[in-house]
């Protein structure tokens, strides 16, 4: 599939891209090229493959939600720059 140079003019001032001839004639080749393998892949059956957002399944490991010990108030501001009444103390943000 052949991409023209209006066309590659076209999204390099959607993209606010300034392209000198050289590169809209590199790139009107490159996206050919993309579009024509895009083709390709239309040409596959699909029909028994499940959608999927990710090639490979993704499972999170998480431990179960259950009420534990805290960690100690000086513990945990052990490290804090700023203190204010056993609380962080961060700039304010309006």
């Amino acid at each position: 599939m052949s991409i023209s140079a209006a066309e590659v003019e076209r999204v390099a001032f959607l993209a606010r891209l300034h392209l000198t001839a050289a590169e809209k004639e590199d790139y009107a080749r490159q996206l050919g090229a993309v579009l024509s393998y895009a083709d390709r892949l239309r040409e596959l059956d699909l029909s028994a493959v499940e959608p999927t957002a990710h090639a490979t399944p993704l499972f999170n490991v998480l431990r179960e939600d259950a009420p534990g010990e805290s960690m100690e108030r000086e513990l945990a501001l052990a490290n804090a720059p700023e203190r204010a009444d056993g609380f962080f103390a961060v700039p304010r943000i309006v």
